[in-house]
């Protein structure tokens, strides 16, 4: 994590998640140029999160939980973000 959004993005997922493991990782520069990219440099994003409150959960529920937890963030202040969430263990 490095820009504020980014910084954001880890609070959010901090606070509505717990989790054991999170990383926010900006993809921006891979897609300079890209229907999207708007120069600000936190346009694409993957995150990468691990916690318990995903057990059980199906992938596409995981996806819902995340994109309610992040608010406006997806598909209003940032162009393309791609999810890849867990349960510890899996």
């Amino acid at each position: 994590m490095t820009g504020p959004l980014a910084q954001e993005i880890g609070q959010l997922l901090t606070q509505a998640f717990t989790p054991t493991r999170l990383d926010v990782i900006n993809d921006s520069d891979k897609h300079h140029g890209h229907a999207g990219h708007d120069g600000r440099g936190e346009s694409h994003f993957t995150v990468e999160i691990e916690s318990q409150a995903f057990a059980g959960v199906s992938r596409l529920e995981r996806q819902r939980m995340v994109n309610r937890a992040l608010g406006d963030i997806p598909g209003e202040r940032v162009h393309a973000l791609a999810i890849k969430a867990r349960a510890p263990n899996e």
